[in-house]
């Protein structure tokens, strides 16, 4: 179907997840209107082949993420990767799924290392731009002096964090972004108070918020969308940028892998990971929650929350992790008018 055919004949009215694939659905529309994601000139950063589990929000974040950039740059760029799952289960030695250029770094100095090699492209009168990825464990734990620094430098460096909530690779750790309650190996369903406790970890976007850098950004794999205009932005902006994305886990959270959008969807709905931009220090947008639902309906569906549902009745922390989330549709005003 020419435009000009499709311009006397217009199409039907489609759902968007027809838009979004190869199918008639997406031949049907002009080129204006389908989906990036279906676009044969995508670059395919991270082509298949790699080992990732099943319904792994990483694998799908970075895929998005990393896609984004390059088609911002030009291709022109080069990603520095911490140590983690990402790493393992893109680089088994001596294959690769990378299709860029990609530097391994130790599980903590991902921001340190691409710091360098920014550098390196600026003496070398290059324009090639760096991005570093990496876990929360690697980001928000181990890798956070290094973090700190490239924020307070305002190093050229967009940096990553691809959240899953715990050390996943390892053998599914507490990490400082594992949500209070949470069971891990390292905070057991065991005790009068099993699972992680609460008024511990750190929220690591409103540090970057505070560090006053040019661009700070959370972004989830459930709406792919706003994460690859995220970093588009991001790629637009020199100086240090983060961007903080959602990635359920299937393995750690204990959920279906059919369940990883539906989570990271409900995680956004109940408003326990607000989505937001920042520029400069102040917060500049946040997405509006659409459909507000208690975090119970988000909790019940993962077996690392199982110990707050017991003998059928709720655990008093279900109502604590309850406040967590209307202190964050208050703070970051994530209702609209008629719902407020």
């Amino acid at each position: 179907m020419t435009d000009s055919t499709h311009a006397q004949n217009p199409a039907p009215s489609l759902k968007y997840y027809q838009k979004g694939t190869f199918t008639v659905g997406n031949r049907l529309v002009a080129d204006a209107e389908r989906a990036v994601q279906s676009s044969p000139e995508r670059s395919n950063a991270l082509t298949s082949g790699h080992r990732a589990c099943q319904g792994c929000g990483e694998a799908l974040g970075a895929r998005y993420a990393i896609d984004a950039a390059m088609r911002a740059t030009g291709n022109d760029m080069i990603a520095v990767n911490a140590t983690g799952c990402l790493e393992v289960f893109t680089t088994p030695y001596p294959e690769t799924s990378w299709q860029l250029p990609w530097l391994h770094s130790l599980f903590g100095n991902a921001a340190a290392v691409a710091t360098g090699v920014a550098a390196a492209m600026r003496v070398k009168g290059k324009k090639t731009r760096v991005i570093a990825q990496g876990g929360d464990g690697g980001t928000t734990d181990i890798g956070f002096q290094c973090l700190s620094g490239m924020f307070e430098r305002n190093d050229d460096v967009l940096y990553i964090c691809y959240d899953n909530e715990g050390y996943m690779n390892t053998g599914v750790q507490r990490s400082s972004a594992t949500p209070p309650a949470a069971r891990t190996a390292t905070t057991p369903a065991l005790g009068p108070e099993p699972g992680n406790v609460f008024g511990t970890g750190k929220f690591v976007p409103k540090i970057a918020v505070a560090h006053n850098i040019p661009y700070v950004a959370t972004a989830t794999v459930a709406d792919l969308h706003d994460l690859e205009r995220k970093v588009i932005k991001a790629m637009g902006i020199h100086g240090a940028r983060y961007i903080q994305i959602n990635v359920p886990c299937p393995l750690g959270w204990g959920a279906p892998s059919s369940d990883t959008i539906k989570l990271a969807r409900l995680a956004v709905e109940c408003g326990l990971y607000p989505i937001f931009e920042a520029e400069h220090g102040r917060i500049t947008a946040a997405r509006k929650i659409r459909r507000r639902i208690p975090v119970r309906d988000y909790l019940i569906l993962q077996k690392r929350y199982a110990h707050l549902f017991r003998n059928g009745e709720d655990d008093p922390r279900v109502a604590r992790l309850q406040a967590i989330c209307d202190a964050h549709i208050a703070d970051y005003g994530l209702l609209g008018d008629d719902e407020a």
